[in-house]
């Protein structure tokens, strides 16, 4: 069980990040990539990533186990609620101190015998010395992961999280900072002044008047994550809720049926969000209508359909948004 103590400063302070953070994803999605389970929305992801990997995971597997810890390093954390793009976050990670690398893979590698370390597990004995060189080596590997499994969704990524972010910010509308974080996912809850979570460890986190950073997260899965230091700006990170089907799924025969002005007025009021009640008083049309249409969008891949209390929030996908800009491609950041 994870507790986080959240002082009336703290709950003031809580904040959504901006957009997902590549470092997250990218280790979380790690996991993900040896992980059989949530096979309908990551095995098709884990079948193409794994063809175009090129030995990169031996490598990380001496870095990020199949579960449990992994060093708080590999995530460095953005100002505010500004998440470190993949640059930025390498940058930040090569100007990890050494005394810092040699501590963290230190809880990595304990006594454990070396035959009984995991594959590359050269690379965290040479990290642990304080090498240059071994750090170098461990940021070229990830940029190379993150370019076969993440970048290529990325664009999803993007909308899974901004889908999210639209719950979170009409719950913070509708009753603050108390129902934002009544509102995030089932293994989360909000018992004022605590917030809990399901966590393979027991945990205490004390805010201690620095607040907390929301971090949804598209390859997080099961139980949020913490940074093991409590030292470190805190950050939550929890998983977004995903559909039944991949977010990157192509297009199905569904685009065909997107034709004529309603369909197409409906598609532009859903815009950066709106529940089905809103959207039949945007558009003019009843709800059962707007129910209608929203359905249609969602099979074509145009849409996300999050629930939100007891209505529900339709959000645009990276296609749908391409659609209305007249095909331009998203820019991933």
């Amino acid at each position: 069980m994870l507790r986080i103590h959240v002082s009336g400063v703290d709950l003031s302070r809580v904040r959504m990040a901006t957009r997902p953070d590549a470092m997250w994803e990218t280790v979380l999605s790690f996991h993900r990539l040896r992980d059989r389970r949530g096979s309908t929305v990551f095995g098709k992801w884990r079948k193409e990533s794994r063809t175009r990997l090129n030995g990169e995971a031996r490598l990380l597997y001496a870095v990020v186990p199949p579960r449990g810890y992994f060093p708080d390093f590999l995530t460095p954390a953005g100002a505010g609620a500004e998440p470190l793009g993949l640059d930025a976050g390498m940058e930040a990670l090569r100007d990890t101190p050494a005394d810092r690398v040699r501590e963290e893979i230190g809880l990595l590698t304990g006594n454990a015998p070396r035959a009984r370390r995991p594959p590359g597990g050269a690379l965290a004995e040479a990290l642990a010395e304080g090498r240059t060189e071994p750090l170098g080596r461990l940021i070229s590997t990830l940029r190379a992961y993150h370019r076969a499994a993440v970048e290529p969704y990325w664009p999803h990524i993007r909308a899974s999280v901004e889908a999210d972010r639209a719950v979170r910010g009409r719950a913070l509308l509708d009753g603050g900072a108390d129902e934002l974080l009544a509102t995030l996912p089932p293994m989360i809850r909000w018992r004022a002044p605590v917030l809990e979570a399901d966590y393979p460890v027991d945990r205490e986190l004390r805010l201690d008047g620095r607040g907390l950073l929301l971090q949804p997260s598209y390859f997080c899965r099961g139980t949020p994550v913490v940074y093991r230091d409590p030292c470190l700006p805190p950050v939550l990170v929890y998983p977004v809720t995903h559909p039944g089907a991949p977010a990157y799924a192509e297009p199905g025969p569904w685009l065909g049926r997107l034709v004529g002005h309603t369909r197409s007025a409906v598609l532009r009021s859903i815009g950066n969000g709106c529940t089905t009640s809103e959207l039949a008083r945007r558009t003019g049309v009843s709800l059962a209508s707007a129910s209608q249409h929203a359905c249609v969008l969602r099979e074509a891949g145009l849409v996300r359909t999050l629930r939100h209390g007891s209505s529900v929030l339709h959000t645009l996908t990276p296609l749908g948004s391409a659609l209305l800009r007249g095909g331009a491609p998203l820019a991933v950041p």
